[in-house]
């Protein structure tokens, strides 16, 4: 019960010392932005000359989505962009993080010849976005690889696969980057390595060989990284004047106890995260809590390979929704390699039966605010204080079909969530934390992955079966009021 008071001791502290969140609190040049995916929002999968991708495959495979659905037509923003873009500018949002399908820019993923339509379509998006004063933050890779490049070669098991991705991060950097000034080049490279290759919840959906091929593609996503940033630094940086970093995720681990050897688990949990991908971009090679309990399953650098990682960080992009409680279990009691390799429980009760935090729709999201305080700090003291942008945080709803679009529109938990985890941000930021900007996620309701369309995590409600008709919620409402430094008493409707 130590831990828990201890924890709630400090919310209590900053909570009586903070008003409700508002745009001041933060710096003026910061940045609030929403994000979205290509393959979650786009639809058009056989249009503009795009090509397959494995999440094609993978939603089109039974059993594997919910729902049974695909993101074959997904919200259809490859038709509705222009819409979507009004849309992000009405709510007041200066920024917008979307993701570059790469099967739209190579067909085949090989670098071999461009498809001019691809291009046109993220020209044309770009453009509408500057047309009404919001700045376009690209993402070179958020999942869906070109099926192509894992047929042929294995995908990201392959170390080809990072020539193939610098090919075409380099087009993308010469066709857009005069306008695009800020990239990230892989969107949450573990949940691609742990749930494509160990557990086999996401596309490609593997899992044969899981104690090896896990942490292979981690190896050759860090390369295909460092490879992309290499080229931006040698060819466009001076010219284009922009910035690269990668997306990485993480749940934070708080220890269940003052015991050392929770302690020790919740400090493994999170090098198990983020050291995976930033030790090696910072330091030249994996955290030794992972070689210690991976050994040769963990693929060595090379010299050469750290002179590539040498310097290939901008900023750090965070993804980050929840948190868990952490304690020692010697016989690791996850699922899946990864897992079971860290030796931990995680937890969402403390030791009163208390829950870590509310519960969203989705069974692995639980609101703690504080969490988003304590990785910041983490990211600050671990890694020397880069410049951090939050790349996604949100909730979802669970999809209602006997709801009325009123009630579905009213998401008074979002609301708080919102205001809480904000206040963790600016909190952050007064704790001496370089954090530079905040992305919801996300714009809109989609393709929610392995759950298709039963989860909403949209600020705009997306009706499915009308049209996809876009309806802003009392979130999207909030946000406007809260970037326009409303004051007038608005942006406190439906908190409670």
């Amino acid at each position: 019960m130590a831990k828990k008071k201890h924890i709630l001791k400090e919310e209590e502290e900053h909570d009586s010392n903070t008003k409700e969140v508002c745009r001041a609190d933060f710096p003026p040049d910061f940045v609030f932005g929403v994000a979205t995916a290509s393959y979650q929002i786009e639809g058009g999968v056989k249009e503009g000359g795009r090509g397959a991708s494995i999440w094609d495959v993978f939603s089109h495979t039974e059993g594997k989505i919910i729902d049974g659905s695909s993101g074959d037509v997904a919200v259809d923003h490859y038709h509705r962009y222009k819409e979507d873009v009004d849309l992000i500018s009405e709510l007041g949002f200066k920024a917008y993080r979307f993701s570059i399908s790469w099967p739209r820019i190579f067909p085949d993923g090989l670098g071999t010849q461009v498809n001019e339509e691809g291009i046109t379509f993220y020209n044309n998006l770009i453009d509408a976005l500057l047309e009404k004063g919001v700045e376009p933050y690209a993402t070179l890779h958020h999942w869906d690889l070109p099926l192509h490049l894992h047929e042929s070669i294995g995908g990201w098991l392959n170390k080809q696969i990072v020539d193939y991705f610098a090919i075409y991060a380099d087009t993308c950097f010469a066709h857009f980057g005069d306008r695009v000034k800020t990239w990230t080049t892989i969107n949450e490279p573990l949940h691609i390595a742990v749930g494509g290759y160990d557990t086999g919840t996401s596309a490609p959906g593997r899992r044969e060989n899981s104690s090896t091929e896990t942490y292979l593609a981690a190896h050759h996503m860090i390369l295909a990284h460092a490879a992309a940033v290499s080229i931006y630094q040698s060819k466009y940086k001076d010219k284009q004047g922009g910035q690269v970093g990668i997306v990485v995720d993480c749940e934070w681990g708080e220890a269940n106890s003052d015991k050392l050897e929770d302690k020790c688990a919740a400090v493994r949990r999170v090098e198990f995260q983020l050291g995976w991908f930033l030790h090696p971009l910072y330091f030249g090679d994996y955290p030794k809590s992972m070689r210690e309990r991976l050994g040769d399953q963990l693929p060595e650098f090379t010299e050469e390979d750290r002179e590539l990682l040498d310097s290939s960080m901008d900023f750090v992009g965070l993804n980050q929704y929840t948190s868990r409680l952490v304690s020692h279990a010697a016989d690791g009691a996850e699922e899946g390699h990864f897992d079971k390799a860290q030796q931990i429980q995680k937890i969402v009760e403390w030791e009163d039966g208390e829950m870590i935090g509310e519960k969203a729709a989705s069974d692995w999201l639980y609101i703690v605010p504080w969490g988003m305080r304590k990785v910041l700090n983490y990211i600050a003291d671990t890694y020397s204080c880069p410049p951090i942008y939050i790349m996604e945080n949100g909730m979802d709803d669970e999809e209602n079909d006997s709801a009325a679009l009123h009630e579905m529109l009213d998401d008074k938990l979002r609301v708080r969530f919102y205001k809480g985890y904000l206040a963790a941000v600016a909190q952050a930021i007064k704790d001496g934390v370089d954090v530079r900007g905040y992305f919801a996620w996300s714009l809109m309701d989609n393709f929610e992955w392995s759950h298709g369309y039963t989860k909403r995590f949209g600020l705009v409600y997306v009706d499915y079966k009308n049209g996809l008709n876009r309806h802003p919620k009392s979130s999207a409402f909030w946000f406007k009021h809260f970037l326009k430094g409303a004051d007038d008493g608005s942006n406190k409707n439906n908190e409670d």
